[in-house]
């Protein structure tokens, strides 16, 4: 936030992504064990893992003009996930 206060004025935004669990080759482990899988994606409101191109697509939104008046902000792209809440708790055991 401070970077995007102090480059707003030149038309540079600065913006983060706050992912959530992602379909990716260092996630294998996890995708690849059914049950493993289903741990993690029963805590999200969605009921699934986003796919790399979906999270492509949100940093190409944001870097397009149709995302021209944002700035210092953090998109959530989570499947829902930071709607408990306290997100923390989708990952306690029951």
């Amino acid at each position: 936030r401070t970077l995007a206060l102090e480059y707003a004025g030149s038309g540079i935004r600065i913006n983060g992504i706050g992912p959530g669990a992602t379909v990716t080759p260092i996630n294998r482990a996890w995708i690849d064990d059914p049950e493993k899988k289903a741990e993690v994606e029963k805590h999200i409101p969605m009921g699934r893992a986003a796919t790399s191109e979906e999270m492509a697509a949100v940093t190409a939104f944001l870097c397009s003009d149709d995302a021209a008046y944002i700035t210092g902000q953090t998109l959530y792209v989570d499947g829902g996930l930071t709607l408990y809440p306290d997100f923390r708790t989708a990952w306690s055991s029951e």
